[in-house]
C-alpha cells in the first residue's frame, strides 16, 4: 500500500531532514575559536570582521556585541545571501552558550561560507566578564 503524504507532511519531513542535513554538516565543520580579547582588539581597530548574533530577536534586543547582526540560526538557510559579501572577511559567531552556533556553522558551511569562527564563552561569557561592552 502507497503512503500518502499531506501537505503537513511534506514539510513536516522536509523540515526534518533539513534539520538533520544541518545537525550533520555540525558534526564536520571546522570552526576555529575567537577569544573575548581578539574580538575587542578587532572592534577596536575596527576590522572586527562581520560579528553574527545567531539568537532569537528577543534575546538580541536584550544585549547584543557592538556591531552584531541578528539572523537567528533557524533562518540561516534562507537569509544567508545577507551577509554572503563578508565571507571573505571571516564571520565571528556567537548564540548564548555556543550549541546554535554550531548548527548555525553547519548550515553556513553547506551554503559554502568557511571563514568561521566562534566566540569562545559565547554571549554567556561576555557577560560574565563584566568589562565588555554590550548595546541594547
Amino acid at each position: 500500500m502507497k503512503e500518502r503524504i499531506g501537505i503537513t507532511g511534506l514539510f513536516s519531513k522536509s523540515g526534518t531532514a533539513l534539520l538533520l542535513l544541518a545537525l550533520s554538516a555540525a558534526c564536520h565543520t571546522q570552526v576555529t575559536d575567537i577569544t573575548q580579547a581578539e574580538l575587542m582588539r578587532r572592534i577596536n581597530a575596527n576590522q572586527p570582521g562581520l560579528i553574527l548574533d545567531v539568537r532569537t530577536p528577543e534575546e538580541y534586543a536584550d544585549g547584543h556585541i557592538p556591531g552584531a547582526i541578528n539572523i537567528p540560526f533557524d533562518q540561516l538557510g534562507s537569509r544567508h545571501k545577507e551577509i554572503a559579501a563578508h565571507e571573505g572577511e571571516g564571520i565571528v559567531l556567537y548564540c548564548r552558550s555556543g550549541r546554535r552556533v554550531q548548527i548555525a556553522a553547519g548550515i553556513l558551511e553547506t551554503k559554502g561560507f568557511s571563514k568561521l569562527l566562534h566566540l569562545a564563552g559565547d554571549m554567556g561569557g561576555w557577560l560574565l566578564n563584566g568589562n565588555l561592552p554590550i548595546n541594547k
